[in-house]
C-alpha cells in the first residue's frame, strides 16, 4: 500500500475507499480553494474498514505543538518573536515554523500501550491503519516511519491545519462517511467522530465525553492511567520543598522565634514553594526531550506523559499568581526578592544553565536568594558570613551535581552532554571544585565563630568549633559516595533522605543549641 501524504497542492494516494468511485473531485481547502483530482482504488472487501488513529493525546500521551514550542524557547528564547509572528497567520504556518526541533527523537515519545494494542490488532485481521494527526508532516512522518505501523498518514502542512472539521472532511473524501473507525481524545475529534462507523476515545475529558455521547451512542473508552494527587505531587516536585527550608535560617541564626516572625516565614516558605514549582514545571516542559533519555527524569509526570503538558502549561501561571499573591501580603520588599528569584530560575531554565560555572553559580546564588528572602521577610539582617558561608556550601553542592550527571553519561558510555556546556573528561576538576567550594566553606565558618559577631549570639561559642568536622565529614563522604556512584541525582533530596545525614543536622543543631 502507498503511503498517504497530506500534501500542500496535490493529494496522492492509493488508500481504499468503500463508497466511491475511481476517481473524485474535491476542493482542496486553502484561501484559493483550488480543485484537485485524487486517484481513489475501490476497496478489496476483505482487507476491511480503515482504522484512523490520532497522535497527539491519542497514540502519544503528549502534544507535539507544545514539545516543539518548548524546545525551541528552551535554545533560542529569543525565537518567541518569531513564533508569534508565524501564529498571526494562522496555526498551519506556526506548526510550520516549529516543525523541525533539533532534539525531535520520536524514539522516546510516550507511546500509549492500548492505541498500539489496537493498531496491532487491526493489522493481524488484514485492516489498513492510518495516522491522522494535526500535528506538522515532518513529524508525523518521522513518528510513522520510526513506529511501522501504518498503511499512511494525514498531516498538517504550511497551509492547512488538520484539525477539527478539516481532518473530518479530509478523512470523508478519502473513505467515505462512515467508511472508517477512528480513535481520538479531546473536543477536536468531536466532528471526526461523527462521521466515523466505530468511536473509539482515550483520556478524554468528562465534557468531551458528555458531548460525545448526545452525537454517539455507542463509544469504546480504552482504559488508561488518570493521575492522581500522588502524580501532581511529583510534578510539582513536593520533596524539593525542602531546599525552601532555608528561609528559617535567618530566624534560627539570629535566635528569632516570636510569633510573628514564625509566620511570616511560613508564609514566605508556601510562597517560595509554589513559585519553584511553577518553575520545575517550566524547566521540565523545556527539558522534554533531554529527561526521556535520562535513566531517572525519563520517569517525571510530562515526561513519560502522566499528566498532560497542557495541564502544566496552566499550572504555571497559577502557581505563580498564588505565589505573588502571599509575597505582596508579607511586604513589597519580599515580593521584590521573589519576583527576582522567578526572573534568576527562569533565566537559568533557558539560558544559563547551558553556560559552564556560570550554570552553578547561578544554582548557588538560587539557594541564597532563598535566605536572603527568608530575612526579608521576617526583617532581619542577614550576616555576610552566612551569606559567603551558603554561597560556598551551595557551589559544592551544585558541582556535586553535576558530577553525579557527568558520571552517568561516562559509565553508560553516552557522548557529552547537549543540554549542557561540560564534557564527560571534566569529571575530574569537577570534583576537584566540588571539593574546593565545600572546604571552603567549611574555612568561613571557622572564621565566623572566631570572630567578635559570634559571641554576641552565643554564650558558648567555643561549643561550635565540633560543628566543623561534623562538616568536613559530611562534605567528604557525599563526595565519596558521588565517586562510588551511590549519590542521588540531587544532593540536597539525598541528604533529606540519607540517615546519616539527617544524623549530621541532628548532631550539629544539638551543638548549636548548646552552645546558646
Amino acid at each position: 500500500m502507498a503511503q498517504y501524504e497530506f500534501k500542500p497542492q496535490v493529494l496522492h494516494h492509493t488508500a481504499q475507499r468503500a463508497r466511491y468511485g475511481d476517481s473524485i473531485e474535491r476542493p482542496y481547502e486553502d484561501s484559493e480553494d483550488r480543485w484537485d483530482t485524487i486517484e481513489v482504488e475501490t476497496p478489496d472487501r476483505a482487507e476491511g474498514r480503515p482504522l484512523v488513529v490520532d497522535l497527539d493525546g491519542t497514540l502519544i500521551a503528549s502534544d507535539l505543538l507544545i514539545e516543539t514550542a518548548f524546545s525551541e524557547l528552551g535554545r533560542r528564547p529569543h525565537s518567541l518573536i518569531g513564533m508569534l509572528r508565524a501564529l498571526a497567520s494562522g496555526k498551519a504556518a506556526l506548526k510550520h515554523r516549529l516543525a523541525e526541533p533539533v532534539d525531535f527523537d520520536p524514539r522516546t515519545l510516550p507511546y500509549d500501550p492500548e492505541v498500539l494494542a489496537l493498531i496491532r490488532s487491526a493489522r493481524a485481521q488484514g485492516r489498513p491503519v492510518y495516522l491522522a494527526s494535526a500535528s506538522h508532516e515532518k513529524l508525523v512522518s518521522k513518528v510513522a516511519s520510526h513506529l511501522g505501523l501504518f498503511t499512511g498518514w494525514f498531516a498538517t502542512n504550511e497551509t492547512t491545519n488538520l484539525a477539527g472539521e478539516r481532518k473530518a472532511a479530509q478523512l470523508v473524501e478519502a473513505f467515505g462517511e462512515g467508511g472508517f473507525d477512528y480513535v481520538g481524545n479531546d473536543a477536536a475529534d468531536l466532528p471526526v467522530w461523527e462521521k466515523a462507523d466505530r468511536v473509539f476515545a482515550i483520556r478524554a475529558p468528562t465534557r468531551v465525553r458528555k458531548q460525545l455521547s448526545l452525537k454517539r451512542s455507542e463509544v469504546e473508552h480504552l482504559s488508561c492511567s488518570r493521575p492522581d494527587w500522588r502524580t501532581w505531587a511529583r510534578m510539582l516536585r513536593v520533596h524539593q520543598y525542602a531546599k525552601n527550608t532555608l528561609i528559617f535560617i535567618p530566624l534560627l541564626a539570629s535566635h528569632l522565634f516570636t510569633v510573628e516572625a514564625v509566620a511570616q516565614a511560613l508564609l514566605a516558605f508556601v510562597a517560595f514553594s509554589l513559585c519553584a514549582s511553577s518553575i520545575y514545571i517550566l524547566n521540565d516542559l523545556v527539558d522534554l526531550q533531554d529527561d526521556r533519555r535520562h535513566r531517572s527524569k525519563c520517569t517525571r509526570p510530562l515526561a513519560c506523559g502522566a499528566i498532560p503538558l497542557m495541564h502544566g502549561v496552566i499550572a504555571i501561571p497559577i502557581l505563580f499568581l498564588g505565589a505573588v499573591a502571599i509575597a505582596a501580603t508579607l511586604s513589597f520588599g519580599f515580593l521584590g526578592v521573589l519576583l527576582g528569584y522567578f526572573a534568576l530560575t527562569t533565566a537559568y531554565s533557558f539560558v544559563l544553565k547551558r553556560m559552564m560555572i556560570v550554570d552553578v553559580i547561578t544554582l548557588a546564588g538560587l539557594y541564597s536568594v532563598r535566605v536572603i528572602g527568608g530575612a526579608v521577610a521576617t526583617g532581619i539582617m542577614v550576616s555576610e558570613w552566612l551569606l559567603a558561608f551558603c554561597m560556598m556550601i551551595f557551589m559544592s553542592l551544585a558541582l556535586i551535581k553535576r558530577y553525579v550527571e557527568l558520571a552517568a553519561r561516562r559509565d553508560a558510555n553516552l557522548p557529552d552532554p547537549t543540554s549542557r556546556d561540560y564534557k564527560n573528561s571534566d569529571l575530574e576538576i569537577v570534583a576537584a571544585l566540588a571539593a574546593g567550594a565545600g572546604f571552603n566553606a567549611v574555612t568561613i565558618f571557622t572564621l565566623y565563630i572566631s570572630s567578635d559577631a559570634v559571641n554576641e549570639l552565643y554564650t558558648r561559642p567555643q561549643i561550635l568549633w565540633l560543628v566543623g568536622p561534623l562538616l568536613m565529614y559530611w562534605i567528604a563522604r557525599a563526595l565519596m559516595l558521588a565517586s562510588r556512584r551511590l549519590m542521588d541525582d540531587d544532593p540536597v533530596v539525598f541528604a533529606v533522605k540519607d540517615k546519616v545525614s539527617l544524623m549530621t543536622v541532628g548532631a550539629t543543631a544539638l551543638l548549636v543549641l548548646a552552645a546558646i
